[in-house]
């Protein structure tokens, strides 16, 4: 059986590796879910809610906003931290269609 060579995008690869490492961290699971559950929020609400230190809070949010998952948009003094609509669908739909 002859072996084809598939041509693979690196950058591609690594981007994909990016935004799954930043969705398999057990707390930024949890952010996600808070934000999913209440459309938006700021950093001082998902800290208090879910226990935690703001620094380590702030850390994580900003991966998630670094990868594309989140967006933030200022109103006033406060930063609201809301999902960036379908990225997390997509990533799971691309995953799913890669399992098949």
């Amino acid at each position: 059986m002859q072996k084809t060579k598939t041509n693979i995008d690196i950058i591609k690869l690594e981007n994909a590796a990016s935004r799954l490492r930043a969705l398999a961290h057990p707390m930024r699971v949890a952010i996600l879910e808070l934000i999913n559950k209440n459309g938006k929020m700021n950093v001082t609400q998902i800290y208090t809610k879910l226990k935690i230190e703001q620094a380590a809070a702030s850390h994580h949010l900003n991966v998630l906003k670094t990868r594309g998952v989140i967006l933030l948009k200022r109103e006033g003094k406060n930063t609201y931290y809301y999902l960036k609509q379908g990225a997390i669908i997509k990533i799971i739909d691309c995953i799913n269609k890669c399992h098949g």
